[in-house]
């Protein structure tokens, strides 16, 4: 069953075509992690599925229901955090989260307060007080509290410490765990890889590779390392090897993952004394769009 169902979703700003078309599904007890760089158009995406604008064609769908007409309905069962959350600057944390409950009906304060405890938050104090991080804590706090049936994250993480990022990870995973949905955007490509069971990449207005993780993964090389008795010889005239290097004794190879086998034959004659195979990372097959597709973004690390 998807809960998030979008079909050929243009948005236009004047002549500017910000979408042009894309599709993409989320799936009941999924993390689908929704990646690109600056001006991708993940967050207009993501704001026409919350209602705040107004798809120039195509469709969008949350619960069955039509984002933009029934979007009254749809936010009683959906939490939302932005990447820069603002908040109410003479409210302390603590009345903020009761507010947001409240407008869901929630008067169960013993969760709210285990996620109060678990994110480590002060919510005693003033928000004009509050850092980034901290802004993001009292929304993180608010959403997983409220226990909707799918969660829309938005650069969730950004402030927030390693320790608080392992602590969201684990909220998000037990969420999963209940069946509830998450559609993330992150720019921290491990935290989606750790996280999400499907992916979409968006790249200037489109939608260039959706699918379940793993299924994607074969459009990347895999790395290889080898050591061997005999010296390797011949190793880059077989099939699907794209590099060989030896580096303090140790064979670094890549190669197609479906080549793998004619590898392993081959290397077993030289006395294989290790190998180590390593999957291709969502970091390498982001890449494998962006950095040979456009210079300009050769070695970015980080994207939103």
């Amino acid at each position: 069953m998807n809960i998030i169902e979008v079909e050929k979703l243009q948005k236009n700003f004047g002549t500017f075509q910000a979408l042009k078309g894309i599709d993409l599904q989320v799936k009941q007890g999924e993390v689908y992690g929704f990646i690109g760089p600056n001006g991708a158009g993940k967050s207009t995406t993501i704001r026409t599925l919350l209602g705040l604008l107004k798809a120039t064609s195509g469709q969008a769908r949350i619960f069955g229901k039509d984002v933009w007409k029934d979007a009254v309905e749809i936010h009683k069962k959906l939490a939302y955090v932005p990447a820069d959350v603002h908040l109410w600057p003479n409210l302390s944390g603590g009345e903020v989260i009761d507010i947001f409950l409240r407008l869901r009906d929630i008067r169960d304060t013993q969760n709210k307060q285990e996620f109060i405890e678990r994110f480590q938050l002060d919510p005693t104090k003033k928000c004009r007080s509050y850092s980034k991080g901290n802004r993001q804590k009292v929304a993180l706090v608010a959403a997983f509290a409220a226990e909707a049936d799918l969660y829309i994250l938005d650069e969730p993480t950004t402030g927030l410490d390693p320790l608080m990022e392992k602590v969201f990870q684990e909220c998000v995973l037990e969420a999963k765990n209940k069946g509830k949905s998450v559609l993330l955007s992150s720019h921290i490509l491990s935290e989606v890889e750790r996280l999400c069971d499907s992916v979409g990449i968006i790249r200037q207005g489109e939608m260039i590779e959706s699918g379940r993780l793993e299924s994607l993964r074969h459009l990347t090389k895999m790395t290889i390392l080898v050591e061997t008795r005999k010296p390797l010889k011949g190793v880059k005239e077989l099939k699907g090897v794209y590099e060989w290097k030896i580096q303090e004794g140790t064979n670094h190879l890549q190669i197609d993952k479906n080549e793998l086998a004619s590898l392993i034959e081959f290397v077993s004659k030289f006395e294989v004394t290790n190998l180590i195979s390593q999957p291709p990372s969502l970091e390498e097959l982001f890449m494998s769009h962006y950095d040979t597709r456009d210079n300009k973004l050769r070695g970015a690390k980080s994207y939103e």
